[in-house]
């Protein structure tokens, strides 16, 4: 069975490798919504709310997934 706090390490570092993919990937598809003109501060801003959801959404899914383990 996985500790939580192995869990926990594989979860933050999917989460660190998919937030560089996430604000890397913010610059080519946000302009194909008309989204522009953005700075780089608000870029990060949204890449660090959405790792901080998936690091709680990867945690709870390990979690329940080596429930029965």
């Amino acid at each position: 069975m996985q500790t939580k706090k192995r869990s926990l390490i594989e979860s933050l570092t999917n989460v660190a490798v998919g937030c560089g993919v996430a604000l890397g990937s913010q610059y080519l598809v946000f302009p194909l919504f008309g989204i522009e003109s953005i700075s780089f501060e608000k870029h990060i801003g949204i890449t660090l709310v959405f790792t901080v959801i998936s690091i709680i959404r990867s945690y709870v899914l390990r979690r329940w997934f080596t429930k029965g383990d």
